[in-house]
């Protein structure tokens, strides 16, 4: 393998690991504000909310399957249904619109 492969590898590997050793280097031992932790708690949640949303409408060349299968995910999980039977229910819906297209 050519040296630029090791540099390239070497520099991903220090970009990742900085955002993790800077704040256990600067925040040990400290407690961070409620508003802080709470922000930090939903980071995740953005992240694949970001990630998820624009693939709903390029899942097909049909932009409406993506927006169907969506609104049914959507709505089922408004009525507290765990994330299986969200899943399940979204498939069944699509396989179902998929019938009738």
């Amino acid at each position: 393998m050519e040296a630029w492969y090791w540099w390239m590898v070497l520099g991903m590997a220090v970009v990742t690991y900085i955002p993790r050793a800077i704040p256990l280097t600067f925040l040990e031992g400290r407690e961070l504000p409620e508003s802080v932790q709470n922000i930090l708690r939903n980071i995740p949640y953005a992240v694949l909310g970001a990630l998820i949303f624009p693939a709903i409408f390029f899942i097909q060349e049909n932009i409406w399957f993506g927006i169907i299968g969506a609104i049914a995910a959507f709505g089922i999980a408004f009525t507290g249904a765990n994330v299986m039977i969200v899943v399940l229910g979204s498939i069944a819906v699509l396989a179902i619109y998929s019938i009738f297209i």
